[in-house]
C-alpha cells in the first residue's frame, strides 16, 4: 500500500499501458457508464486484498508523474480511455489529442500511444488518417487496438489498418482475453484471434495485453510460434501481490513459451494507486515458489529477467535508451 518503506531498485521501468482516463462526470448518466463502473469495482475487490479500503481514483497526468515518481517507474505510455459504448457511441472519455498534448509535455517520461478505434464503427479509412497523422506529426510511438468495442481481432475489414501499422513500424497493443467491462463483447479479444493477424504481418510486434487471461494457453502457444507477438502483464500482474500462485503459473508459463525477451510488464493505470503499486512491489519482489520451478520446469525470476520485462524489452521495441529518468525507488 502507499506509504510503506518502499526497497530501492535499480530496475528501469516503461508501464506499457497507462490511460489517462479524462473528466467523466459529465458522462455519468448513461446507463452504460454505470454498468462499466459497476464491474470495475468487482475487479477491485477481486484483485486487492481482503479488506483493503475502496480507492478513489486519481487520474489526472499529475497524478501519474507524482505515483512515478514516488514509486521509481522511469516512463509510462499514456493513452486515452476511449469506450465508446458506454456512451452509446456518443462521446469517448478523452481524446487522442488530449493524450499527445500531455506527453509533449513531458517528452521525457511520457510516451504517446494512440487509440483511433472504434475503428469499424468510425470507418477503416479514417482511423488510417488519424493514426498517419499521429505518427508523424504528434509523436505518437505505437497504438492501441482495442476490440471488445470494435470487432474481431481477425476482421479482414482491419487489414488496411494492421497494414499501415506495419508501414509506419511502431508495435501494436491489442487488449485480449475477457473484456473484464461492460458493454464490450469478450468475443472479439480471444487471442487466438491474433494468429491470422501475426501470420499475415510477420514484421509488426504485436504486444497482447492482459497475458490473454483467462485464454493464457492460448496466446503462450501463439507466442512461441510467433516471435512478433509479446506477451503484456497489465491488470493481471497484480496477482503476484495478491495470488502468488496463480501469478507464478502466468509469468512461469509465459516464460517458458514466449521467453523472457518476450513478456512486457505494466499497469493498466486509471488513478488507482494501490491497485498500480501492487503491480509494480509485486512483481519486483516476486519469485516464482521452487517446488513449482521443480514441478513445471520453470526458471527462477532473477534481476537479469526482471530487467528485461520491467523495461528494457519495450525500450528495444520503441528504440528508446534503457536509462533512469528517476531516482531508484
Amino acid at each position: 500500500m502507499p506509504g510503506t518503506d518502499i526497497v530501492k531498485d535499480d530496475y528501469f521501468k516503461i508501464d506499457v499501458e497507462a490511460h489517462l482516463i479524462g473528466n467523466r462526470e459529465h458522462l455519468d448518466y448513461f446507463p452504460g457508464m454505470k454498468s462499466w463502473w459497476l464491474a470495475a469495482k468487482g475487479i477491485t475487490r477481486a484483485e486487492s486484498p481482503k479488506g483493503s479500503p475502496v480507492e478513489v481514483p486519481k487520474h489526472s497526468p499529475e497524478d501519474l508523474l507524482a505515483f512515478m515518481d514516488e514509486y521509481g517507474v522511469d516512463m509510462a505510455c499514456v493513452l486515452p480511455e476511449v469506450m465508446m459504448l458506454t456512451t452509446g457511441n456518443s462521446a469517448r472519455w478523452s481524446t487522442n489529442g488530449y493524450v499527445a498534448a500531455e506527453a509533449a509535455k513531458h517528452p521525457d517520461r511520457f510516451i504517446f500511444c494512440p487509440n483511433v478505434g472504434p475503428i469499424i464503427h468510425r470507418g477503416v479509412k479514417n482511423a488510417v488518417w488519424e493514426l498517419d497523422y499521429l505518427v508523424k506529426e504528434r509523436n505518437a510511438r505505437l497504438v492501441k487496438f482495442y476490440p471488445p468495442e470494435d470487432t474481431y481481432i481477425n476482421n479482414p475489414e482491419l487489414w488496411p489498418f494492421y497494414e499501415k501499422v506495419n508501414q509506419l513500424g511502431i508495435p501494436l497493443v491489442v487488449h485480449t482475453g475477457w473484456a473484464w467491462v461492460p458493454p464490450g463483447s469478450s468475443r472479439y479479444s480471444q487471442p487466438v484471434l491474433l494468429e491470422e493477424v501475426a501470420n499475415d504481418f510477420p514484421e509488426m510486434k504485436i504486444i497482447a495485453l492482459h497475458m490473454g487471461w483467462p485464454y493464457a494457453d492460448e496466446l503462450n502457444m501463439l507466442a512461441v510460434s510467433h516471435p512478433n507477438v509479446y506477451i503484456g502483464t497489465s491488470l493481471v500482474g497484480s496477482w503476484a501481490a495478491t495470488s502468488k500462485r496463480r501469478f507464478a503459473k502466468l509469468i512461469g508459463e509465459a516464460i517458458h513459451w514466449a521467453g523472457a525477451d518476450r513478456v512486457i510488464w505494466g499497469s493498466d493505470w486509471i488513478g488507482l494507486v494501490a491497485g498500480s503499486l501492487r503491480q509494480l512491489e509485486g512483481f519486483r519482489d516476486f519469485q516464482i515458489p521452487p517446488e513449482m520451478q521443480e514441478e513445471y520446469g520453470y526458471d527462477p525470476l532473477t534481476p537479469e529477467v526482471k530487467r528485461k520485462i520491467f523495461g528494457e524489452n519495450l525500450a528495444r521495441l520503441l528504440n528508446i535508451e534503457p536509462r533512469r529518468r528517476v531516482k531508484g525507488k
